[in-house]
């Protein structure tokens, strides 16, 4: 920006006006967005409901919250996470199951750490992102091999 002269005070006074509306703009619309993946989202096959929420340090946690099949139909039981290699894992109920682990800021609306597939009891490299106001891109990784899937926000 050019310096301002006295002769040019008027024009100066409206560039400053200006330059402090796009940075105060900024500002609001980071703002906005931070806290975006916080809620509860229903999972692309639109089978679970998982409440995410902030966790300290710029992290975020995960849970299922609800099924849409609670009940195994094998055992007429609450569904649980039989799949855990871990014997003491393995009776623990699927909703209720935290699925984010070490999930910390790696850009804007953007996380990475570990994702829990209770279909098969492993654990996953993760990457979490806000491309949008009602949407959440989970992405897991084995190797080079990715794959993902984009939740949906849910209001409750």
């Amino acid at each position: 920006m050019q310096a301002c002269f006295l002769g040019d005070w008027m024009a100066c006074r409206i560039g400053l006006l200006i330059a402090f509306l796009a940075v105060a703009l900024a500002s609001f619309a980071s703002e906005a967005q931070a806290g975006a993946e916080v809620g509860i989202w229903l999972t692309q096959a639109g089978d679970a409901k998982v409440r995410i929420s902030n966790c300290g340090g710029g992290g975020i946690c995960g849970v299922v919250i609800w099924l849409k099949d609670p009940i195994d139909p094998a055992t007429g039981k609450l569904q649980i996470d039989d799949k855990n290699p871990n014997p003491g894992l393995a009776t623990r109920r699927i909703i209720g199951l935290p699925l984010f682990m070490g999930m910390r800021p790696s850009g804007p609306n953007k996380w990475s750490g570990q994702i829990y597939n209770a279909d098969d009891g492993k654990s996953y490299a993760s990457h979490i992102s806000v491309p949008g106001p009602g949407t959440l891109r989970v992405e897991g990784c084995v190797g080079v091999l990715c794959g993902g899937e984009t939740w949906m926000r849910s209001s409750r």
